[in-house]
């Protein structure tokens, strides 16, 4: 098994630029595919988070001061020291939360440091400092950032904040998630061999009633930056306000995919199954919505147990694997409610259905599931399941389909499958931050973020960038 390959236990936070021991506490992670501890790490506590942000706020008015042009090449080493150890980093991911061995290569271990090149190559032309009239605006670091992640791409989710914010100057301190820490020791040594001067970069394990909390509401912290589920997102939101702290939040999804009239309906499913199922259905973004024509209901239905049949559940660690388990047993009993809940609902079993997988009892593997017939107000048509099942809903004509895409709480992602011009007046219709037409390609230059209760704020690109800097005034 793959956790045997590497020693994947941590004995200490990294602070100030080495690894801080602390207490004796500390909490097991477990491989969902076997049930087995593969590593643990210690439970910080809030004086640990005291000791970080002292660091932080050491290392900020030197790091701040820095050029552009020096933390440009600080992340693009970055992302150079991670593509050296990108096999480790995918070892560690489908240790901690049962990620294929295939996929934690591909969407675990490369897209950080392609992200952390990406931001990189900004530098050069942000606008840093502009004329208007007889003003000149600079942008400036916010300060010490907080930021707090989630399991589902634990190295790809701080790379999203880590490389904008201290590109544009500002200091940080991390809380990994309990489930899934194992990468962050990667990560920092790879910052320090990089040349990031010590304490620009912290991190803090531990739990987030304990750390997270002692992090957001810290005085010496000027910004949080989380990603993660909605009820924690308005939590933070709270307790930010007692000292007025910036806040970004990208938080959960219940995204839609529309299939419109003349769609290649093979191209449709290939992608959207691909969308709600990959990493285990484990994604924000995911399309676990798929509205279709009610006349071609069935086709759809067909094509999707079809394509289904190519999706191989089982060990991790064998590359020909393509979905996992889930990451604990604790979210196989909350997705197998959800699973359990749309048939006492009345929605069709296509594929999947609730229970454990014959010959994987042992293991935290779902049955992959779709649902057609599905209630557009139901509750696995609302609530975000975070597993890989897909819900088929209907439509009978265009104006029903945008009704029906933009009836959530949500608004992270999305996609819109037709003509092309069809398509994107369909999707400027569509109440999401990122929409994908006829299964376009990721831009990791391209703003990502949502509307309404789906956070706010954007990463990625220039507004990622924008994200971390206080804009000033100097009229002359």
């Amino acid at each position: 098994m793959t956790e045997t390959k590497l020693n994947l236990s941590v004995t200490g936070h990294w602070i100030d630029g080495r690894e801080a021991r602390t207490g004796n506490s500390v909490t097991d992670i477990v491989n969902p595919a076997t049930g087995t501890t593969v590593a643990s790490v210690p439970d910080g506590t809030a004086q640990d988070v005291d000791r970080a942000v002292d660091a932080a706020r050491a290392a900020l008015p030197g790091w701040a001061s820095t050029s552009p042009a020096d933390r440009a090449r600080a992340m693009q080493n970055l992302a150079d020291r991670l593509t050296e150890r990108s096999e480790e980093v995918a070892i560690a991911v489908s240790a901690e939360i049962g990620a294929p061995i295939t996929l934690a290569r591909f969407g675990h271990a490369a897209l950080p440091p392609a992200v952390a090149a990406s931001v990189a190559g900004l530098a050069a032309e942000f606008p840093w400092s502009e004329e208007i009239a007889n003003s000149l605006v600079v942008r400036e670091p916010v300060g010490v950032v907080g930021a707090i992640t989630p399991w589902n791409f634990p190295l790809q989710q701080i790379m999203t904040k880590m490389a904008p914010a201290l590109l544009a100057g500002n200091t940080m301190v991390w809380k990994p998630a309990e489930l899934a820490p194992l990468t962050a020791r990667i990560l920092a040594e790879a910052a320090r061999d990089a040349g990031i001067p010590a304490g620009v970069f912290n991190v803090v394990y531990g739990r987030g009633s304990v750390v997270g909390e002692a992090i957001v509401g810290h005085p010496g912290v000027d910004m949080v930056s989380f990603t993660g589920s909605t009820a924690v997102g308005k939590r933070i939101s709270v307790l930010a306000s007692e000292t007025v702290k910036r806040v970004g939040l990208e938080l959960g999804g219940k995204s839609a995919s529309v299939v419109l009239d003349g769609a290649d309906l093979g191209l449709a499913v290939e992608r959207t199954l691909a969308s709600a199922w990959t990493n285990s259905g484990q994604v924000c973004g995911a399309w676990t919505r798929m509205i279709v024509p009610a006349d071609r209901r069935d086709e759809v239905v067909d094509l999707l147990g079809k394509a289904a049949e190519q999706y191989t559940v089982g060990d991790p660690a064998d590359e020909t694997t393509r979905i996992g388990p889930v990451a604990s047993e604790a979210q196989w009993n909350r997705v197998n409610g959800y699973i359990e809940r749309g048939v006492a609902d009345g929605a069709t079993v296509v594929v999947g259905g609730p229970g454990r997988i014959p010959g994987l009892e042992h293991g935290a593997y779902i049955r992959p599931t779709v649902f057609a017939d599905v209630d557009p107000d139901s509750v696995i048509a609302q609530e975000e399941i975070f597993g890989p099942v897909l819900s088929v809903l209907t439509y009978e004509n265009e104006e029903e389909a945008v009704s029906i895409a933009n009836n959530s709480i949500y608004g992270l992602a999305g996609a819109v499958f037709g003509e092309p011009e069809h398509a994107l007046r369909i999707a400027k219709r569509m109440q999401t931050g990122q929409v994908d037409v006829n299964g376009a390609q990721f831009n990791v230059l391209a703003p990502f973020g949502g509307y309404k209760q789906s956070g706010n704020g954007r990463e990625f690109g220039r507004l990622g960038v924008e994200e971390f800097t206080e804009v000033k005034s100097i009229q002359r």
